[in-house]
């Protein structure tokens, strides 16, 4: 495929998906002063759809959102030649392994190289979507790897609310359904914070953003 050809379709399809999250989910972000900055930023989210990176990066401003990449899972993302094409051209994911007998470099490894080269991500702690009744799943530990690899990043939480009725379990055909997102203050990891303090607080900084109530449809 032409490389020209190629950018060309992957802007319009980014285009286009993004004017179509809009209109389903009317989404909306709740955000402290000062927020959005421009500074380096990890946005760690809570992860019940495979549209959640869509919707977060719906409400950031033009940008922010051009250097801003999510982190997705290679085993998903690179299973059809649409998925890859939506995926590394469209919105030019990170694409790990979330298995650790795959082979290839780590996920961390890969996010900090993402970082390195100077881009904004989109990441989810969780690991893989939570499609039970639990309201946040445990977290992994790779934040806290990154965290202490790059001090420089900002680390914000972002409780995303209202996508998994936009694209249940199974569904074919996504449902209008109004969203938002809840962005808290940024965290940093404290000199000599052991990984399960850090882990804990960051986890308890994201579950602080979940609305007491869903939005009206």
């Amino acid at each position: 495929m032409n490389h020209r050809f190629t950018r060309w379709a992957a802007g319009l399809l980014r285009d286009t998906l993004l004017l179509v999250v809009r209109l389903l989910t009317r989404v909306t972000a709740t955000r402290p002063p000062g927020e959005p900055r421009a500074d380096q930023t990890l946005y760690f989210a809570n992860h019940t759809s495979h549209g959640d990176f869509m919707l977060l990066w719906a409400t950031l401003p033009p940008a922010l959102r051009r250097r801003t990449r999510p982190v997705a899972g290679r085993d998903y993302w690179l299973a059809s030649p649409l998925r890859r094409f939506v995926g590394e051209k469209v919105f030019c994911a990170v694409m790990i392994r979330r298995d650790a007998s795959q082979p290839g470099p780590s996920p961390v490894d890969m996010i900090v190289q993402a970082l390195s080269e100077g881009s904004s991500l989109i990441f989810f702690p969780e690991g893989t979507r939570n499609v039970g009744e639990e309201v946040l799943q445990p977290f992994r530990s790779g934040l806290f790897h990154v965290a202490a690899a790059c001090p420089q990043v900002r680390l914000v939480p972002a409780w995303i609310d209202g996508i998994r009725e936009v694209l249940p379990k199974g569904a074919v055909v996504p449902v209008p359904h109004r969203c938002q997102v809840f962005y808290g203050e940024p965290i940093a990891l404290m000199p000599g914070e052991e990984k399960e303090a850090f882990i804990a607080r960051s986890r308890q900084a994201l579950l602080a953003l979940k609305p007491a109530t869903a939005p009206a449809t």
